[in-house]
C-alpha cells in the first residue's frame, strides 16, 4: 500500500532528499515487524496527500539504514523528525492518530 507520495529514505539518498530540500521534510523512522508503524503508514499516506507541495514526506527503514538512524538516536519506532532547511526541528515519538498529527503539521508550518 505504498503511496507514491511518500519517498523510500536510505542513507545513501538522505542527504539530498532531506537535507539538501527546499521544502520542510517528514521522516518516519519505522520497521517493517513494528505494530505501531505500520498502523502509521495509512495516516501518513493521507497526510502526504494533503500536504503536498508544503511538507515532503519519507520513510527510512531503521533496520536497513542504521547510519542514518543511529546518527539520530533513533530508539523507539515509529519516530517521526520534522527537518527545515537541513535542520531535525521537531521530534515525536510514537504512533498518532491522523487529526493529532495534522494539528501538528499545521503548528509547525506557522
Amino acid at each position: 500500500m505504498a503511496n507514491t507520495n511518500i519517498l523510500q529514505l536510505t542513507d545513501q539518498n538522505f542527504r539530498e532528499e532531506v537535507l539538501n530540500s527546499k521544502v520542510p521534510v517528514l521522516v518516519d523512522f519505522f520497521a517493517p515487524w513494528c505494530g505501531p508503524c505500520n498502523m502509521m503508514e495509512p495516516v501518513l499516506d493521507e497526510l502526504a496527500l494533503e500536504f503536498e507541495g508544503r511538507i515532503k514526506f519519507g520513510r527510512l527503514n531503521v533496520d536497513d539504514n542504521q547510519k542514518t538512524s543511529q546518527e539520530y538516536e533513533i530508539l523507539s519506532i515509529p519516530t517521526i523528525i520534522l527537518f527545515e532547511q537541513g535542520v531535525a526541528q521537531k521530534t515525536i515519538i510514537g504512533a498518532l492518530p491522523k487529526k493529532k498529527l495534522q494539528e501538528k503539521l499545521e503548528e509547525f508550518l506557522k
